[in-house]
């Protein structure tokens, strides 16, 4: 590493640690490697070190390195590498460059040029910005994430060739190569080479440490006075124990269920003792599904699928309406605990969002609802009167509600 570079990244990270402590605590923790320009074009993490190109580093100012230090770190701190679990790997770098990139824009840093910035995607996790991306997938992360590679031989942190060492070749028994300078030749010169990816058990271990990591890196901002609101609401929400939806949703609709034991004094006939006998009474349930356009038929029956699963534990009877500006003159569709939920035919749909409709519909129904699900993207129109029954909004999306329950679509 040439002087000029090394001064120019001990500068950006240094300037982090006094103007931005959370940022800067996060990126001491990963040590700095020249990576082989022939797999690292920018820069890129495995979770463990930040590896970068020498002649891209070169090119970019000290606030522009300070933005792409503090990327990798939020990486890391993040687990992305450990979230992705079954999704696409292409289209979840993606939408985690797309979650991390604003945060460090409204934290005052300055982007690269090939930064994956959106406005519609601020204030939104990677999960909730990988099933929007259907229009950007033929765009290219900034960096390489090469924690979680896709391994070809299915032994999973086994593959790949550790930094410093040469890859192996077929011909010599896959002892290695003997030739370290025809090695950095065939590689492109020299440098680190590409990390292998993570195991399991590796995920699991680097990802109680980077959660660590990131509260204490946070409480010492917080004394500081130096964490942005973005940053400290972004922190707030991932040290919070995370439920899937699904789990979310049967919560609820259990707890809400009407099962209680009854102690009434029983006949003489049957003894002296009160025994607490178990009294059930059927869940009324109204599901309102917004067919505006911006759901999906296969989102609507996902969701439908698990209210099938929970409603006959939960004793619930269910009316299903659709709405889009008003209420679907086809319905409502009602479905009894032992029926199957399925969804209808079609929706005719398709136009505005108004939630309002929905609530007038059911306030003119006797008896009134025990709750209400509603399936949608939460753009619309509320009613400014929350009603008096319990509410979920199942949203996909990033909009808030105003009032009632909500559970992230994932």
């Amino acid at each position: 590493m040439s002087e000029e570079l090394e001064t120019k990244l001990a500068a950006a990270r240094t300037r982090l640690i006094l103007d931005k402590p959370f940022l800067g605590a996060l990126v001491l923790r990963l040590p700095m490697i020249a990576a082989n320009s022939n797999w690292c074009k920018t820069t890129a993490t495995d979770a463990k070190s930040f590896y970068y190109n020498a002649e891209y580093i070169e090119h970019l100012s000290v606030d522009q390195v300070q933005f792409v230090l503090s990327h990798e770190a939020l990486h890391c701190a993040l687990s992305h590498f450990a979230r992705r679990l079954h999704r696409d790997k292409h289209r979840w770098d993606l939408a985690c460059d797309f979650a991390i990139n604003p945060l460090l824009v409204a934290d005052g840093l300055i982007p690269v040029p090939e930064a994956l910035l959106l406005d519609s995607f601020e204030g939104m996790t990677a999960e909730e910005i990988y099933p929007m991306l259907d229009e950007h997938e033929d765009l290219t992360p900034q960096d390489e994430h090469v924690y979680d590679e896709d391994n070809q031989d299915g032994e999973g942190g086994e593959s790949g060739n550790a930094p410093g060492q040469g890859n192996s070749d077929p011909q010599d028994g896959g002892k290695g190569s003997h030739n370290p300078e025809e090695e950095q030749k065939e590689q492109g010169g020299s440098g680190a080479d590409r990390p292998p990816p993570l195991s399991k058990d590796e995920q699991e271990q680097l990802s109680v440490q980077w959660a660590q990591r990131m509260a204490g890196a946070a409480q010492t901002a917080m004394q500081a006075g130096k964490l942005s609101g973005s940053l400290a609401r972004m922190i707030d929400h991932l040290l919070q124990p995370q439920l899937p939806w699904r789990m979310l949703l049967a919560r609820y609709m259990t707890a809400t269920a009407r099962d209680d034991y009854n102690y009434a004094r029983p006949s003489r006939r049957e003894g002296a003792a009160i025994m607490p006998s178990l009294k059930s009474q059927e869940l009324k349930v109204v599901v309102a599904l917004d067919t505006s356009g911006s759901v999906t038929d296969e989102e609507m029956r996902q969701f439908l699928s698990e209210i099938n699963a929970i409603k006959a534990q939960a004793h619930a009877r269910i009316t299903l309406i659709a709405c889009d500006a008003k209420v679907d003159d086809a319905g409502p569709w009602i479905y009894e605990p032992w029926e199957d939920f399925t969804l209808p035919q079609e929706f005719p749909g398709g136009g505005g969002t108004d939630f309002r409709p929905a609530f007038e519909w059911t306030a003119g129904q006797s008896p009134q609802p025990d709750l209400m699900l509603y399936f949608t993207d939460a753009q619309g129109g509320f009613p400014e009167i929350e009603p008096f029954y319990p509410v979920i909004w199942l949203v996909k999306g990033k909009q808030k509600v105003p009032w009632g329950q909500r559970i992230q679509l994932n």
